[in-house]
């Protein structure tokens, strides 16, 4: 698996991402708001956008990959990588987000897209990442754990408990 950044090569694929995840009523995590956009162009050019401070358009910075399967050249799933926190990714958030198509998941992907992500994080100069996830998602718990990440606290966001974990690099 590689991580790539959003090309035109990759629009076709990210369609039917997006399609597969608003079918399924998926949360398309790690995408960048790629549920708001209908036109790709315009949500890549966020996305680019987003990564300096001079043209961000959310409160922090950030930087998507996409997780490319090697053999196939297929999209697996997606990563966003918030390069500073703000009051809520601090509390609830995380600097890191992600998703995989789900008749890829349970296949180890998620593991993979993080450790690459994590090393990502390290090129951006976070030394210490935080990583949450909802307390019954033991499946991201277990990813998360995987990776490194030590059991900090859980918090309650509205109806939600959160587990925050922090990995240092």
């Amino acid at each position: 698996m590689r991580l790539l950044r959003p090309s035109i090569e990759y629009k076709k694929q990210i369609t039917e991402y997006k399609n597969e995840f608003m079918e399924n009523g998926d949360d398309l995590a790690g995408t960048s708001y790629l549920q708001n956009y209908d036109v790709y162009e315009e949500w890549m050019k966020f996305v680019f956008d987003n990564e300096k401070e001079s043209t961000k358009h959310t409160e922090v910075t950030a930087s998507v990959f996409l997780a490319i399967r090697e053999e196939d050249n297929k999209l697996i799933g997606m990563i966003n990588i918030r390069h500073k926190l703000n009051e809520y990714l601090y509390n609830f958030g995380g600097h890191i987000g992600y998703s995989v198509r789900k008749i890829e998941r349970r296949k180890g992907y998620a593991k993979e897209m993080l450790k690459i992500a994590l090393e990502e994080c390290t090129k951006l100069e976070i030394k210490k990442v935080l990583l949450t996830c909802d307390a019954d998602n033991i499946a991201s718990s277990k990813t998360i754990e995987y990776c490194g990440g030590i059991l900090e606290n859980e918090v309650r966001n509205d109806e939600n408990l959160v587990k925050r974990y922090w990995i240092e690099l």
